[in-house]
């Protein structure tokens, strides 16, 4: 029994390898980088929830409609074979994100990144309906009563809105919007748009209002890779520990410098304030989405215990180390890698950019009916036939002129135009004749040329193969 228990003794105790989670209550601060991040809310969520309600040309400006397979997009119309314009924009928002995390850091995460935009809506639902920090704390504490369930079922109506009201402005980006308001209006909501809708709703709430924070710390893979595009000239939220320290709490009028302390007067708002809970005074860390609640905070502490402002600051490691000036540091943003990424960017927009300003709007696929290799026509010479899928791009008709080339006397038998409806394909089915010596047995290479009647710059070549028999 004493071995049994000596042994419970010295048995080491168990550690775990996860951090239990602390509710954090992100406290409300005003000032300049807020209000940018008030401004960028604003503007982001306008062109999200306000795009499907634009028209253009009778129709939904912005709509990818997946039925019809076409990307309507203002004046321009994508269809399946333009994914490769996807990928473009896939790789500019590539760049863009290392040449922006390369200049100043997460500045993303903090102002732009859904997340923390939706949790930036939440919050603001949160504290109009239960309060600021000190109150939520409170709140949190109370047994349930019938005020504490008032507010919560408030606050979780709203939110469940909030995210009603986003998943059915994602699904009208997919469903033309005055189609998806009769839907729900008659309950007529298809099952992959019901799923949408709730699904969009549910994950939204549950990152935006529940896990927040855990998913920058977490779930978000830039967060664990974002130190690999950082260098000791990238921008970060810094805290200057050679003028903070040694930090504590004063007296107002005493001589700080003659007790050996700093500037910093560890209220402790910087951390009240942070989103994610870390204490910037620890020096950089992964968990900084790079939001600058704390420089607002901090200035304004600064400001009432008369000190300058900018103890906690946009800064770089370099900066702090060698006491760059705001000149100094401004130049040792444009360096090699910066340089680099600026230049591959631009060319890549440049280029997407010129594709898309000469983009001829008609796409054609020629297929030669194999059923009917060659055969004698009436008149001797040989015929094979084709079948013309003309894709017209624009949002007009337009009727085009087919003629072939390739072999003498080559041409089309029959009638050689045709209209093609506004943003439509078509198939039709033409035949080519030739003189049976015009060519050599077997296959020969011809090109078909289609050329808007309306528009003669409109025009396309395609190659296909004629068959003369041996």
């Amino acid at each position: 029994m004493n071995q049994a228990n000596k042994a419970q003794e010295t048995s080491p105790a168990p550690v775990s390898f996860y951090e239990k989670r602390k509710k954090i209550h992100a406290k409300s601060v005003r000032g300049f980088f807020d209000n940018w991040r008030v401004a960028l809310v604003i503007f982001t969520q306008v062109i999200f929830y306000g795009a499907p309600w634009l028209e253009w040309n009778g129709r939904q400006a912005i709509l990818f409609h997946l039925l019809e397979r076409k990307f309507y997009i203002f004046g321009m119309v994508f269809w399946p074979q333009d994914v490769i314009y996807l990928a473009v924009l896939l790789i500019i928002s590539a760049y863009a994100l290392f040449l922006v995390t390369a200049v100043a850091g997460r500045l993303f995460c903090g102002y732009a990144c859904p997340q923390t935009v939706y949790t930036e809506m939440y919050m603001w639902i949160e504290n109009f309906i239960e309060g600021d920090r000190n109150a939520r704390i409170k709140l949190d504490k109370a047994p349930m009563d019938a005020r504490k369930f008032r507010l919560r079922a408030s606050k979780y109506l709203l939110w469940t809105l909030l995210g009603l009201w986003s998943g059915f402005t994602l699904v009208a980006y997919f469903t033309p919007v005055d189609e998806l308001i009769g839907n729900v209006l008659n309950n007529r909501l298809g099952p992959w748009e019901t799923f949408w809708i709730l699904f969009y709703a549910g994950f939204m709430i549950l990152m935006a209002g529940f896990l927040r924070e855990q998913v920058c710390k977490y779930m978000c893979p830039y967060a664990r890779f974002q130190s690999v595009m950082f260098d000791p000239d990238t921008l970060i939220i810094s805290y200057d520990p050679e003028r903070g320290e040694q930090r504590g709490a004063r007296k107002k009028g005493s001589d700080a410098k003659a007790a050996g302390l700093g500037d910093c007067v560890d209220c402790g708002q910087c951390v009240h304030v942070c989103p994610t809970g870390i204490d910037i005074r620890n020096g950089l860390q992964y968990e900084c989405i790079g939001c600058a609640a704390c420089i607002d905070v901090c200035d304004q502490v600064m400001d009432k215990v008369g000190l300058p402002r900018g103890l906690i600051r946009y800064s770089t490691e370099n900066a702090m180390a060698q006491h760059l000036s705001r000149k100094e540091i401004t130049a040792h943003i444009v360096r090699p890698r910066i340089l680099l990424y600026t230049a591959i960017l631009l060319l890549i927009c440049g280029l997407c950019a010129w594709f898309l300003a000469h983009r001829v709007p008609l796409k054609v696929d020629v297929i030669r009916d194999r059923s009917v290799l060659a055969r004698e026509a009436d008149d001797g010479r040989i015929e094979n036939l084709y079948l013309l899928q003309i894709m017209n791009t624009e949002e007009r008709a337009h009727r085009y002129r087919i003629t072939v080339d390739g072999l003498d006397g080559a041409e089309i038998a029959g009638e050689a135009e045709f209209e093609v409806d506004a943003a439509s394909l078509q198939g039709f089915n033409t035949a080519v004749r030739v003189a049976p010596e015009a060519g050599k047995s077997g296959a020969n290479t011809i090109h078909f040329n289609i050329v808007a009647t309306d528009n003669p710059e409109i025009k396309l070549r395609e190659k296909a193969s004629f068959l003369l028999p041996r």
